[in-house]
């Protein structure tokens, strides 16, 4: 069997395209279904089915459009409460795709219906194993409280992925390949590897804290500490997930662009994607920025983090040549349905952010209310000015009204980042009070 690993670097997501004989199984795969067919058409396969992991958190998977444009069998845990064509997979479940044999583990713990795919072919054996067991860590257990057809509580979770651990990998191979959903900065759990996008089962159970001896206790403790953050669109991707994703070619030709736009009439949001500076220099009113200037930008967290699952906006690009970029990554999240309209800006004088004196919150900087929009794992790990009042930036909307405005406000991140979207936020918001960007100059106080 060929394994290509293919990955979407913003969301740190891997997906995975198995060929053997001819015929082509994907496991995991992402919104954009196009490279899967690059890939199968490149290797003369044909794609004849899917396996999901479970239903994803973080992206948006294209296994319903891959079905309906290839007719591939759709494959997931009857746990699932799947509302799409599917055939059910789990333990003792297995089948024949070319010369390889996959078969089903149900291994909770991230999710109540996770499953690990093993896939077989002479003396190779390649273990795909959603957000169960990732290099050096595994799944977090605090994301089916309140979405997914079956919903489970963290501890109870974090008791199942203790039984998973220490049960359901023991009869596997040390030389069988683990091929994990996510890597280091995806948000479905806080401590990959940031050196490797798949590892082995001897190189597990040797080096990933899970497998190290140790009470039921102690695993639960160390699983639910200092989880990352768990952003608006999560719940919402599950049960998109589990439903089945509309078309994403058909969605995104439904949005309309508008040129040249000089101002937004009614009160939707305005999400504005351009880098900080050009934001500074000209927006429109109201905006939010949360940069897409590259494949680094977590664009897709943030937007799924400041933004909830049920508002519009309008979205403002940089360039015409970049709305067909910016749409795949918001679909990505299936935050596609809620674009109003994406827009160019028309060259006229717009709003621009007032501009900061460094050297003057130099000297007093506590003749300013401090804004830190860090997470609190960042926080907890030290302050960079005493006073400053840390919330975060996904609660950023919520928290307004906590802010003092009898002072100039500051707003600051780690890098400059969090702060720009901070900063348009409270700027938005706050009226009367001057609102300002510490940028990257953080650095400076560090």
């Amino acid at each position: 069997m060929k394994i290509k690993q293919f990955e979407y670097e913003p969301l740190s997501h891997f997906s995975y395209a198995i060929v053997s004989e001819g015929k082509m199984v994907l496991v995991d795969p992402e919104r954009n279904p196009i490279q899967y067919y690059k890939y199968a058409e490149d290797n003369n396969a044909q794609i004849v089915a899917v396996f999901e992991t479970h239903p994803h958190a973080d992206f948006v998977s294209s296994h319903l459009q891959i079905h309906k444009e290839t007719g591939a069998t759709l494959y997931c845990s009857k746990k699932t409460g799947a509302d799409y064509p599917h055939v059910p997979f789990d333990e003792t479940d297995e089948v024949m795709i070319g010369n390889c044999t996959f078969k089903a583990i149900n291994t909770p713990g991230h999710s109540p219906d996770s499953i690990t795919i093993v896939a077989s072919e002479a003396n190779k054996t390649a273990l795909f194993t959603g957000d169960t067991l990732f290099v050096g860590d595994v799944g977090r257990p605090d994301l089916r409280e309140k979405s997914g057809h079956m919903k489970a509580k963290r501890e109870e979770l974090a008791k199942m992925m203790y039984e998973t651990i220490q049960n359901k990998f023991t009869n596997l191979p040390d030389n069988a390949y683990v091929y994990p959903a996510h890597g280091a900065g995806s948000l479905c759990g806080k401590g990959m590897s940031e050196d490797a996008s798949s590892s082995t089962l001897g190189n597990e159970r040797v080096g990933n804290w899970a497998f190290k001896k140790q009470t039921q206790e102690q695993f639960i403790n160390h699983l639910l500490d200092s989880q990352p953050f768990i952003p608006h669109y999560f719940g919402y991707n599950v049960d998109v997930n589990k439903n089945g994703a509309v078309n994403m070619r058909a969605a995104l030709g439904n949005i309309e662009c508008k040129l040249n736009v000089t101002e937004v009439k009614e009160e939707s949001l305005i999400i504005d994607i351009r880098d900080e500076e050009t934001f500074k220099e000209k927006h429109l009113p109201g905006s939010l920025n949360i940069m897409a200037t590259s494949k680094a930008s977590k664009f897709e967290t943030w937007l799924g983090s400041i933004v909830r699952p049920n508002e519009k906006f309008h979205l403002v690009v940089d360039s015409i040549e970049n709305v067909e970029n910016i749409l795949n990554r918001a679909a990505k999240i299936g935050y596609e349905t809620n674009i109003k309209t994406v827009l160019t800006l028309g060259d006229v004088k717009l709003e621009a952010s007032p501009s900061f004196h460094l050297e003057a919150f130099k000297e007093n900087p506590k003749d300013y209310t401090i804004i830190d929009v860090r997470n609190e794992s960042e926080v907890s790990e030290g302050k960079l000015f005493e006073h400053a009042l840390p919330i975060p930036l996904h609660r950023l909307r919520d928290q307004v009204d906590e802010i003092p405005t009898d002072k100039p406000i500051v707003v600051h991140c780690a890098g400059g980042y969090r702060s720009a979207a901070g900063t348009s936020i409270l700027q938005r918001a706050i009226k009367n009070a001057a609102v300002y960007d510490l940028s990257d100059d953080v650095k400076d106080f560090k």
